[in-house]
Parts: C-alpha cells; sequence; structure tokens
C-alpha cells in the first residue's frame, strides 16, 4: 500500500451502524497500513478496497486469544461500493490475492456480528461461524474456512 492509498481509505466514512470500521489518522495506523495492508484498485485506478492479513487482521480484546492455527484477514470496501451486490466480486478477489501471496491456508476472520452482509458473504465463501466475543459494547464473530493449517504450511 502507498502512502496516499492509506491516507484516503483512513478518511473513508461509513454510515450507521458501520461507523464502527471508520479509521481516526495517527502514525502509527498509517505505518502499519504501509506495512500489512494491500491495496484493491478498480479499472479506472480508483480504490476500491484493501485487505490484510496477520495481526492487522486480528480485534484486540481480553476474551479470545487467536491461535496460529490460522491466517487472519480483514478486508475493507469503499464505503459508497458497499451494499450494491459487488462484495462477492470483490471478496473473491481478496481470496484469490491471498492465495496467490500466502497459499492454500486456513483463514480465519473477524466480524462485527450485525453486519448481516457481510456474515452472508463469507458463508456464500465457505467460512463458518465458530467463536463469539464482546469489546466494549460490540459483539464480535470469529469466522473460518477450515481448509488447511497455515503453520503447518509455513514450516
Amino acid at each position: 500500500m502507498k502512502l496516499e492509498d492509506a491516507e484516503e481509505i483512513i478518511s473513508w466514512r461509513y454510515e450507521e451502524p458501520y461507523q464502527i470500521y471508520n479509521n481516526e489518522s495517527t502514525p502509527e495506523l498509517i505505518q502499519e497500513m504501509l506495512n500489512n495492508y494491500y491495496t484493491v484498485y478498480g479499472d479506472e485506478k480508483q480504490i476500491i478496497g484493501f485487505f490484510c492479513a496477520g495481526n492487522s487482521a486480528q480485534v484486540p480484546n481480553d476474551f479470545y486469544s487467536y491461535s496460529e492455527s490460522y491466517l487472519d484477514i480483514g478486508i475493507g470496501m469503499r464505503p459508497e461500493l458497499t451494499n450494491k451486490g459487488l462484495g462477492t466480486e470483490f471478496f473473491s478477489f481478496v481470496l484469490d490475492s491471498m492465495n496467490q501471496i500466502f497459499g492454500d491456508v486456513e483463514l480465519r476472520l473477524t466480524v462485527t456480528s450485525f453486519n448481516q452482509r457481510a456474515r452472508r458473504l463469507y458463508r456464500k465463501f465457505g467460512f463458518s461461524e465458530d467463536v463469539i466475543f464482546i469489546k466494549g459494547s460490540t459483539e464480535f464473530i470469529i469466522m473460518n474456512n477450515g481448509t488447511l493449517n497455515y503453520r503447518e504450511r509455513t514450516i
């Protein structure tokens, strides 16, 4: 990810109840994005979304300990493109990209429980709901696709 991509993505604002996905610009977040995030561009070189992997895709909390058996993934789509039927194509591209970068690995993602759109999309791609935890006033669901063991593939 390039600096200008990170700055643009941080400026995105989602409407309620999705405002939990809004970010505030900090030097630490910018650095994390530059080191661990990938930009997804559309046909006209417009940013349509992003994805990340590993610790950057995890939701820090006091209740659930992320095991190393999975590769965590996180995604985000430009707010004005959400809820327009583009999720399948976008997520398919992300999964294909992840496969090219990391190989055929077992994936895990964390999603807010209220985000029914995302949960339906993930289930469509074979992810199943595994663990629920609460951080603050938000309930999160851990989902995985149960393919291969990430750590076994990296040894």
